[in-house]
């Protein structure tokens, strides 16, 4: 097991106990986490990983966003074998995104933010001139024009005149920061966190566009009433604040231990602490239910409303 942490760490576990961990790569010396939503945020191993040793780390620096390519020696994560693949600026400290992952197509996709503060006020989302908030995806074993990687032919505007940015797979995401493969469908799961009432989960498809700014989820948000919702993908799920505040996208559930949790979508939410399950199958959601409730980073009012309230409605209407 690889932990990363935001400083600029990245520890390998061979068990549960603290002292079971080794150093596998350290470069504190290149991240700046001056902010809550910066520093190293993201680690992904190439398909091939065994036979070449290479990852692949998302983090910030004074500029901005950094994905970076490393390879191993000895067992362990080079620093000096760095190989900076694709940069953006940040204009805020906050949404950054950092999620990065190989999907079953060997292409490496990365998630990114809107650019931070508050209502995406640079626009940054709906305009698929600039990386951010977008999800992209890299051919990370073709030097292309681009540099170290190149634009898989297939991408929404790969080759395209309109100015837009070959690397987008998908846009008008406000915060994406966690995202995964159904490891049986292969549908890409990411949870978008919202802004000041919705938190969403969209199933990510090519070319598509997920509505932020313009929405929140399913609700107008600029402006706030009388938005034009035309091409926009709604959501596959969404919850309203303060049930929760900042989703954390989790993880299809297809092993063999757990059989009641088979095919359903597992997250949480970063400030209420509880945990979900959600089934979904035929382009419907069929459940959603409160599989936990934890004490990870929640807040003493939410935690009440959930207990007194909340759970025992959704439990009535999951007996029923």
């Amino acid at each position: 097991m690889f932990v990363v942490e935001q400083g600029g760490q990245i520890y390998v576990l061979s068990g549960l106990d603290a002292d079971d961990q080794d150093l596998f790569l350290d470069i504190r010396s290149l991240i700046d986490d001056s902010g809550n939503e910066m520093g190293l945020l993201g680690l992904a191993f190439h398909p091939d990983y065994a036979e070449n040793g290479q990852f692949f780390v998302n983090y910030t620096d004074s500029s901005g966003t950094v994905i970076a390519r490393f390879e191993t020696n000895g067992g362990r994560g080079d620093p000096d074998s760095l190989d900076v693949i694709l940069s953006f600026d940040q204009p805020y400290s906050n949404h950054n995104g950092g999620h990065l992952e190989f999907g079953p197509d060997g292409y490496l996709y990365i998630a990114t933010g809107d650019g931070g503060s508050g209502g995406d006020p640079l626009g940054h989302a709906q305009d698929r001139q600039t990386f951010h908030g977008n999800n992209l995806r890299i051919d990370i074993d073709i030097l292309g024009p681009q540099g170290s990687y190149a634009i898989p032919l297939d991408n929404p505007y790969a080759g395209k005149s309109e100015g837009y940015l070959e690397e987008i797979y998908a846009y008008g995401l406000r915060n994406p920061w966690r995202f995964s493969f159904d490891p049986l469908t292969g549908q890409l799961w990411a949870g978008d966190v919202g802004q000041n009432a919705v938190e969403e989960i969209n199933i990510s498809e090519k070319g598509k566009n997920y509505g932020w700014n313009i929405m929140e989820g399913s609700k107008c948000f600029n402006p706030p009433i009388g938005c034009d919702s035309t091409g926009l993908e709604m959501p596959v799920y969404e919850y309203l604040h303060p049930l929760g505040r900042s989703i954390t996208g989790g993880y299809v559930y297809r092993g063999s231990e757990l059989p009641l949790l088979d095919g359903a979508y597992i997250y949480a939410d970063f400030v209420s602490g509880l945990i979900w399950a959600l089934w979904y199958q035929d382009g419907e959601v069929q459940v959603n239910y409160a599989i936990a409730v934890t004490d990870l980073r929640s807040l003493r009012l939410v935690r009440t409303m959930i207990m007194n309230y909340i759970l025992p409605r959704l439990t009535a209407e999951f007996t029923n």
